[in-house]
């Protein structure tokens, strides 16, 4: 599948965003989607930050944290004696994650802070730079590595995780899972956001004047009664209604939002279909 299946407007043009919206939102049930995404591929990150290097002892930034999933992975693999700060635009979404370093007995090493990334400036280097689905909202996520790179020592890691919407499947193909994954990939072009940040990621570095990363790519696929991943994409669809509507896509009647976690369970199982979501790309290099 590609990303011939979104339709632009009457008009030939996309709604390009000003850089400053998200498209998800910042709502409660945003922050919640966050954390089941979190779960959901945890082992998928954990694996790229482990190949990128991050140990105990370590100072690592986190990019647009979140509700803080990644940076409490970090946390576990710096340890104690290492130091997390997690940095988000959204001061709700930084209580959040605080919130959870204090539940999760991180927050002496493992801090957040509201910062915007065009104009943040840490105070000290930092031997990590990190993030998950950031940079495919970021206008010129090139300009940010270059610049932030600057605040790592030397040796220092950069290593980001990004995924390729396009790429997402069901075998066999079932109607309901396409329509959904039509009106997910539309609602971020429409918005003006990358849909296939981890196959730019390669490209990206380059420009940012950094070493030529080494790179893995890995999916999780599902089936069955038991998967999460029928909530997960619902949850997504929930918070991407305002744009959907906003642009035209699908209004919430279109939706039906309060059973399609149901509807797409059943019909995988009738199809017994596979759903291949879309591939996480990691990439990490390390600076001279």
């Amino acid at each position: 599948m590609n990303t011939s299946i979104v339709e632009r407007r009457p008009n030939g043009q996309s709604e390009i965003c000003d850089g400053e919206r998200y498209t998800l939102g910042y709502s409660e049930g945003e922050f919640k989607r966050l954390q089941l995404q979190g779960d959901f591929v945890r082992d998928l990150t954990e694996d790229v930050l482990r190949r990128a290097g991050l140990k105990q002892g370590m100072r690592v930034l986190d990019l647009g944290c979140g509700v803080g999933d990644v940076s409490l992975l970090a946390g576990q693999l710096v340890g104690p004696g290492g130091s997390v700060l997690g940095i988000d635009r959204s001061q709700d979404a930084v209580k959040t994650a605080q919130r959870r370093a204090v539940e999760t007995g991180q927050c002496y090493w493992v801090r957040f802070a509201s910062a915007d990334l065009a104009s943040f400036v840490p105070e000290r280097e930092f031997d990590a730079i990190i993030g998950r689905l950031v940079l495919m909202y970021l206008p010129d996520p090139a300009a940010t590595l270059r610049r932030l790179a600057g605040f790592l020592r030397p040796g220092g890691i950069v290593a980001f995780q990004e995924m390729s919407m396009p790429f997402a499947r069901s075998f066999p193909e079932t109607p309901l899972f396409m329509q959904v994954l039509r009106w997910i990939i539309e609602a971020f072009v429409l918005t003006g956001f990358e849909t296939d940040m981890g196959g730019k990621l390669f490209s990206t570095y380059l420009a940012a004047g950094l070493p030529a990363p080494q790179m893995i790519s890995g999916a999780r696929a599902e089936g069955g009664v038991e998967s999460l991943g029928y909530e997960y994409i619902a949850q997504t669809v929930r918070s991407l209604i305002p744009a959907m509507e906003r642009t035209g896509i699908a209004t919430a009647a279109d939706i039906g939002i309060d059973d399609l976690a149901d509807r797409l369970r059943d019909e995988a199982v009738a199809h017994s279909a596979c759903i291949m979501f879309p591939p996480m790309t990691g990439a990490w290099t390390r600076l001279p």
